[in-house]
């Protein structure tokens, strides 16, 4: 693959080229009613790493626990049957384009006692090798822009069917291409999770038993991240998750499990801008650059929604009420899953789900669908996503493939 098309995987995948271009003096100002598609860094944080949660429409927050919480709701391992468990997933990305990018993830978790449970886990986003040759006679230069995140979690059972957990983390961004630019360094910051989660116990109904749950999380709250002193700082992915769910116990052999949940990015939504009508037909196009300032005695001008450039604990509150449209667009920018797994004989898992976002953030919409096998103590889970938008998902037709191993299965009785 050449470096022009690696270079615009990076730019598509890593959201940080935004350039800010500014009117001349004496030029009309127009305002359209332009998308406001939130933004952030290190986007990957977001993808669903697990087959499981990925074949239920990308939920987790609320769903039975397993190896893979750490990602959704790390407050779920206090609820775990096994004393400990240990995960590896893979994910190519992008894998119509290109083979060389994925996501890796492994994860541990351990139950201390009773009530309390802690787990680690790493997440990587490799972006493949570019091939640079500043000329046809060079050997070329070889470059692996990458990111990471490291964290720990550590839950704690405050009542019989509640826990709470915080979870802290480190993430590592390194996409600069250091044989292009010899200054170039990676970027750094840290987030925290804290989250909860309710399991009732389970009840008598008429044909069946069943029993409730209920989740949240809180996550990557933390500082922007930028990749040098003069650089654009950007939000981390800032994310409110709810969910609720309800196990269908038919008989020691059948249990269905139904999930729903939503997400909003607690980041500031962007302002809308005026453009330079350069040449007076009221529509902007490719000639007509968006501005924020006039000129440099004018103050910025935005034609609807909040200034931005805030810290990002004041982004958090900021995000409740700061879109441009009003109530009607904040409530765009929640998105929206369902999910549901069937299981047989606690050996056999059937899933599926669907994911939905608002065409004016993102147009994000998808099908899913998934099956799990647990053989012993090893779990072997696989799911596939389609696509239901215009805009091309970049895990469309992606096989997803997750490996636990249980130890000390049944060794806490929860129900």
């Amino acid at each position: 693959m050449n470096l022009h098309m690696k270079k615009y995987i990076l730019a598509l995948v890593s959201l940080f080229a935004i350039n800010n271009i500014y009117a001349q003096e004496g030029e009309t100002i127009t305002y359209p009613n332009q998308s406001t598609v939130i933004t952030t860094g290190v986007p990957f944080m977001l993808i669903a790493p697990d087959a499981r949660s990925a074949g239920m429409g990308d939920i987790g927050v609320a769903t039975p626990v397993d190896a893979y919480s750490q990602q959704w709701n790390s407050a779920k391992y206090a609820f775990s049957e096994a004393k400990s468990g240990i995960a590896v997933s893979y994910t190519p990305y992008l894998s119509k384009l290109v083979n060389d990018i994925s996501i890796a993830y492994l994860t541990y978790f351990n139950r201390i006692d009773d009530r309390s449970a802690f787990g680690v886990s790493f997440k990587y986003f490799g972006l493949g090798e570019i091939e640079i040759r500043p000329d046809e006679f060079s050997e070329p230069l070889i470059e692996k822009p990458n990111e990471f995140t490291v964290d720990a979690s550590y839950s704690l059972r405050l009542a019989d069917q509640f826990a709470m957990s915080v979870a802290l983390r480190y993430l590592r961004s390194d996409l600069r291409i250091q044989a292009v630019d010899s200054n170039a360094g990676a970027a750094g910051s840290f987030g925290v999770d804290i989250s909860g989660f309710y399991q009732s116990e389970e009840e008598a109904y008429d044909s069946f038993n069943g029993r409730t749950r209920l989740g949240f999380a809180i996550q990557n709250l933390g500082p922007k991240i930028k990749y040098d002193d003069g650089g654009r700082e950007n939000f981390l992915p800032t994310n409110l998750r709810l969910g609720g769910g309800f196990d269908f116990i038919f008989d020691d052999y059948n249990k269905l499990s139904v999930t729903a949940e939503v997400t909003k990015l607690l980041v500031p939504t962007p302002p809308l801008y005026g453009f330079v009508d350069t040449n007076g037909d009221g529509l902007q196009t490719t000639d007509d650059a968006t501005t924020e300032d006039v000129n440099e005695n004018e103050p910025t001008i935005i034609t609807g929604g909040q200034d931005n450039d805030v810290n990002f604990l004041s982004g958090v509150f900021q995000s409740f009420g700061d879109a441009p449209g009003g109530f009607s667009e904040e409530l765009k920018e929640f998105t929206w899953a369902l999910g549901a797994e069937y299981l047989y004989q606690e050996s056999f898992a059937f899933r599926a789900g669907y994911f939905n976002e608002s065409d004016e953030k993102g147009a994000r919409k998808f099908f899913a669908m998934g099956a799990g096998f647990k053989y012993t103590t090893i779990n072997i889970d696989l799911s596939y996503l389609f696509s239901a938008s215009k805009v091309q998902s970049p895990l469309e037709n992606t096989l997803r493939f997750s490996l636990t191993f249980n130890f000390g299965d049944g060794e806490y009785d929860e129900y």
